[in-house]
């Protein structure tokens, strides 16, 4: 499944083989919650440069439903994308909705956020529903705690995520052998911001042999040195001839530090969610285009950028589009926030297989950083 090319220091290049096409590491996500990444189209997405994005299966499980989406070809059918899909488990919407869930040993009890009606996710069926999704990389079920937390709690979150680790192991493999398709089962490390538990949940994920590996559990209220310094001490313990992934980390000083440690895969809804409400990234830090100072500024919304976006539209239209409530505002920012994602990813790459990750790392952090 994983392809390791080249390294620089720590951070490496890959690829990822799946059924439905490959994706070169360092990879970017965008996150298509129920199906579609808010405000852009498949064909955006590909002109953007993305080779994988992320489907949740909480949302999709209680709209259209899975059954419906396994009916017409899985994923990939369904939406029209085509190539490689991540489902995520459910267990981060149900952590962010803990306000009508309810965690057992057994699994997770909760309440549609849509109408109220009452379901239950145990680990047998998250790992259902994402076959049913028919993503090429699926998620084990977790129980991702809150930051800050006691060390108890933590070591309990450990304990009960293991545990529904070797139950998601045994329901997939049982559920692969009457599926003609590959798809590929990750785990996932948890243990809050204490270090001998993040090397303990390490261990016991590790222990299952998972096709991939994911870090969870950051990125969740923790300062920046925590996550800095639980990454760096969890991937001393996860397989080199894995993918790894860390989960819901979007900022690109982030991905920048993460890979420097070795991360390959990662997702967040933060490029989208920003652009929708006025607010871009670009080489120079990220800008909110929405603001008065911008309402005559001829320039585009990135100078150095050359998607369609920038090539095009000034400043001034996309605040006038913005401040008018027209969707175009959306689609268009969406559409820079990806691209500049992708190409992030695309220029981390060849820094890396060029061995001068170090380099690019300091020039574009200088720039991002320090904006005038």
């Amino acid at each position: 499944m994983f392809e390791l090319n080249s390294t620089a220091g720590l951070a490496r290049r890959g690829k990822v083989v799946t059924d439905h096409g490959v994706f070169q590491t360092p990879a970017f996500m965008p996150v298509g919650t129920t199906s579609a990444v808010k405000a852009l189209t498949c064909e955006d997405l590909e002109e953007c440069g993305a080779e994988i994005i992320l489907g949740n299966t909480y949302h999709l499980y209680l709209r259209p439903g899975s059954e419906l989406i396994k009916n017409m070809g899985g994923l990939a059918e369904f939406n029209s994308w085509n190539k490689p899909t991540l489902t995520d488990s459910g267990g981060f919407q149900i952590f962010s909705l803990k306000d009508i869930s309810t965690v057992s040993d057994n699994g997770v009890e909760f309440k549609s956020h849509y109408d109220g009606s009452k379901h239950f996710f145990s680990p047998e069926k998250a790992i259902q529903i994402q076959h049913d999704l028919g993503a090429d990389i699926i998620m084990q079920l977790d129980e991702c705690v809150a930051y800050p937390v006691s060390q108890n709690v933590a070591d309990k979150g450990v304990e009960r995520t293991y545990k529904w680790g070797q139950r998601c192991f045994e329901e997939h493999r049982c559920l692969s052998q009457s599926n003609d398709r590959q798809i590929n089962l990750f785990g996932i490390v948890q243990g809050s911001v204490y270090p001998e538990l993040r090397k303990k949940s390490a261990g016991q994920i590790v222990s299952l042999d998972f096709a991939g590996n994911a870090i969870g559990g950051l990125a969740v209220g923790e300062s920046k040195q925590e996550m800095e310094e639980m990454l760096a001490l969890t991937i001393e313990f996860l397989p080199e001839n894995k993918p790894r992934y860390l989960m819901g980390v979007g900022y690109p000083e982030d991905i920048l530090m993460a890979v420097s440690y070795g991360v390959d895969m990662f997702d967040c809804v933060l490029p989208t969610r920003n652009a929708r409400t006025g607010a871009v990234f670009t080489s120079s830090g990220p800008l909110v285009y929405r603001n008065a100072e911008y309402s005559q500024d001829e320039r585009p919304l990135d100078t150095e950028c050359d998607c369609r976006v920038c090539q095009r539209y000034s400043r001034a239209y996309l605040r006038h589009l913005y401040n008018q409530s027209e969707i175009t505002a959306m689609v268009l920012s969406s559409y820079h926030s990806t691209y500049f994602y992708q190409k992030l990813m695309k220029n981390i790459r060849h820094a890396i297989e060029s061995n001068s990750f170090n380099s690019f790392r300091k020039q574009f952090l200088e720039k991002y950083l320090n904006r005038d």
